[in-house]
This record gives C-alpha cells, sequence and structure tokens, in this order.
C-alpha cells in the first residue's frame, strides 16, 4: 500500500505532526492501514465500523481507490 498516492483519495489526508504524517481518514486519528490491518486479520466492515471511528462509505472509498489504483499500477 505505501506505493499508492494516496494524496489522490478523497476519504483520506496526511498532516505531518498528526498520528506521525500516517495516511488518516479525514477530520480522525484512525489510519487507513488500519483497514487493511483488519481485513488481513479477518475482520468483517462491520466489525471494523464497531471498532473505530469509521464508516462503510468511508472503508468503500479507500478500498474503490486502493483497487482501482492497482489496476493502473505498472507492470513489472
Amino acid at each position: 500500500m505505501a506505493n499508492l498516492d494516496w494524496s489522490q483519495c478523497r476519504a483520506v489526508e496526511s498532516i505531518p505532526g498528526k498520528v506521525s504524517g500516517a495516511w488518516t481518514f479525514r477530520n480522525s486519528r484512525t489510519p487507513v492501514k488500519l483497514v487493511f490491518e483488519n481485513l488481513e486479520d479477518g475482520m468483517t466492515i462491520d466489525e471494523i465500523i464497531e471498532q473505530y471511528p469509521v464508516s462503510r462509505e468511508e472503508i468503500k472509498a479507500v478500498l474503490h481507490f486502493a483497487a482501482h489504483s492497482l489496476d493502473n499500477a505498472p507492470s513489472f
């Protein structure tokens, strides 16, 4: 995920000094990577929404952005 240009995703922001400059959901301190780590660990989107201050729309926006960015990534 580090190679994605998250600045193109409207649902997230990175502010120096806020969560060490990590990409977070806009107007929050919730890191974007939290979604991917928890999905990888087997959590559902509903469980993530219950545990963290993120909405289904925000999660969908991040997943959509990542999927479409990977579609456009150069092949090696």
